[in-house]
């Protein structure tokens, strides 16, 4: 039975990872969602019914286009096939508990922000201030513990980047700085400072195998969104084990 609930969640995630896609890319350039259906990037050629799915039409088309017959990102089926696996593990680790609403909602939030900072290096505040009350209200129906933390989190989150801001002169953007204090309510000071440490040490490790590679230059702005993103959803699931192997590995 818990196999069958594992498989449903992991469809409702592709499903909804198609609809995160849609607003990643259509809300930071007040894109109605009532508009005809999406078009290929290349020749602008409406996309069918279930082209409109990313990843059902990767698959189908290998991958490319069948008008143009371009490559089409892998990004927008990828987020789909992410948000499946995410919302199945978020019901794997809670199970039916008030807290798998956060998780999804977490979920939901940073799929969206993936999406938009990597096609436009934007965080709209529109999806922070649409989940901000929602998060707020979560922890006050599950809140962690000491009770304080998610108040404290948001704080330091806020007030960590802000001063990265000021001492780099635009090194981290407003939008992460919002970003950090939405996060900092749902993960509490602890885990909150894991994401932040997290986040850079995987934006360094990217950052430098890009440079290698070639694939950017030393001048290039590069999105810090979904460094953050990945390192939230460890930090939320994991972050636990993390800190205690970390504490047993030094004390």
């Amino acid at each position: 039975m818990d196999i069958a609930i594992i498989f449903i969640f992991f469809l409702l995630g592709l499903i909804f990872g198609s609809f995160f896609n849609v607003v990643g890319l259509r809300l930071p350039q007040n894109i109605p969602f009532a508009n005809d259906r999406s078009a290929c990037p290349h020749c602008h050629t409406q996309l069918s019914w279930y082209e409109n799915i990313p990843l059902i039409s990767f698959l189908l088309q290998g991958g490319k286009c069948r008008h143009c017959k371009r490559r089409i990102s892998f990004i927008y089926p990828a987020v789909e096939l992410f948000t499946g696996g995410l919302f199945a593990i978020s019901y794997i680790n809670f199970g039916l508990d008030w807290e798998l609403l956060t998780a999804l909602l977490l979920v939901s939030m940073l799929m969206i922000i993936f999406v938009s900072d990597i096609a436009y290096m934007l965080i709209p505040n529109k999806v922070l201030l649409f989940f901000l009350p929602l998060m707020i209200g979560m922890r006050i129906i599950v809140p962690l513990e000491p009770w304080w933390s998610p108040i404290a989190g948001g704080l330091i989150g806020i007030a960590v980047v802000a001063l990265i801001i000021l001492v780099s002169r635009g090194g981290m953007g407003a939008g992460d700085m919002k970003l950090f204090g939405v996060l900092g309510i749902v993960l509490g000071t602890e885990k909150l400072l894991l994401t932040f440490f997290l986040s850079c040490t995987i934006g360094a490790i990217v950052g430098l195998v890009l440079l290698v590679g070639k694939v950017i230059d030393r001048k290039q702005p590069v999105p810090f969104g979904p460094y953050i993103v990945v390192a939230a959803l460890i930090s939320y699931f994991y972050g636990g084990e993390l800190i205690r192997l970390y504490l047993n590995f030094y004390i």
